[in-house]
């Protein structure tokens, strides 16, 4: 079945996280080094990153914190300038394609606005606390193909995680993308389950041409 319908990760997809955790780790007094590394590790031992602020600060209360640092000026939020380079150039080739396109990420409510305020000209933005699930959950990817009219094999989702995105898009029925970078990408890359994505890319330049690359799937123009 043609691929008709593209549906993106958030983080470390289309939203370069790099200044959400430095500025984490500035809040915290933490030195971003270290930050980092405690990052990787966990992420390298398939544990929950919000563990992370656990064993930097026993008790920690993300949502108080996150107040805090509203009211201190340093919101925890992303915008426009976070977005990767690549982002609105292969959203624009794929519309210009004739692909649906969509995005659908586990994000606060709050994050459709910071989105939608981007202009990236998609289809639809879901966010896990819109849809009640959460990636991994099968239900949040059942979820996002009924809101996009589409047979969950019409669609492709890219994501940079092994856990979160590709298994769980493919357990659904899904085409499951590969993206490269950030730090799950790089780590979950040296994982042998890479090999059941559909797709490894380094770039979202390199959609749509490379689903030519899926079972001889043709690109829809």
């Amino acid at each position: 079945m043609a691929i008709r319908a593209v549906l993106f990760d958030v983080g470390e997809t289309l939203i370069d996280e790099s200044r959400i955790w430095g500025g984490w780790a500035d809040w915290l007094g933490v030195p971003r080094p270290s930050f980092y590394a405690l990052l990787g590790s966990l992420i390298e031992r398939g544990r929950d990153h919000h563990e992370l602020f656990q064993l930097l600060r026993p008790g920690f209360d993300l949502a108080a914190e996150e107040r805090a640092r509203a009211g201190a000026g340093a919101p925890n939020e992303f915008d426009a300038a976070d977005l990767y380079p690549d982002v609105r150039p292969a959203m624009a080739r794929l519309k210009e394609q004739g692909y649906w396109v969509g995005i659908a990420g586990n994000q606060p409510a709050r994050a459709a606005a910071s989105i939608r305020a981007m202009g990236l000209g998609v289809d639809l933005i879901l966010t896990s606390a819109a849809m009640g699930f959460e990636k991994p959950d099968v239900r949040f990817f059942q979820r996002a193909a009924l809101a996009s009219g589409h047979d969950t094999a019409e669609i492709a989702y890219v994501g940079d995680r092994l856990d979160n995105d590709v298994l769980p898009a493919l357990a659904s029925g899904m085409k499951a993308v590969f993206l490269q970078r950030g730090p799950w990408g790089h780590i979950h890359s040296l994982r042998p389950e890479i090999q059941r994505a559909h797709l490894r890319i380094a770039s979202l330049l390199d959609l749509p041409a490379a689903f030519n690359g899926i079972d001889g799937v043709p690109v829809r123009r």
